[in-house]
C-alpha cells in the first residue's frame, strides 16, 4: 500500500496493488459530508494515471467513518468502514 502526494498539493490516502497487477485507490475521510471533495481528488488522480501502462483503476473508493455503502454515478464507491471488517 503506498500514498500519494505530488508538487501541486495533490494527494490520495492510499494505492493498492494486488499480486496480479490490479490497483485501486482509496480516500479517507471521517464524515460523509467530504464524500464530493473526496471523489473529485481521485478522479483527478486517475486522471494523471498513465492507464495504457498501468490498467484502469479496478476500484476508486472513499472510505467514511458512518453511513451507507454505495456506488456514485462517477462510479467512485462509498464505503463505510464497518464494512471493511472480516
Amino acid at each position: 500500500m503506498l500514498q500519494y502526494r505530488d508538487n501541486t498539493g495533490l494527494e490520495v490516502d492510499a494505492v493498492v496493488e494486488t499480486a496480479d497487477g490490479r490497483w485501486g485507490a482509496f480516500e479517507i475521510k471521517l464524515g460523509p459530508g467530504m464524500v464530493d471533495r473526496a471523489a473529485a481528488s481521485l478522479r483527478k488522480f486517475t486522471a494523471r494515471v498513465d492507464t495504457h501502462q498501468l490498467g484502469a483503476p479496478a476500484v476508486l473508493g472513499v472510505i467514511v467513518g458512518l453511513g451507507y455503502g454505495y456506488q456514485r454515478d462517477d462510479g467512485v464507491a462509498v464505503i463505510p468502514v464497518g464494512a471493511l471488517r472480516p
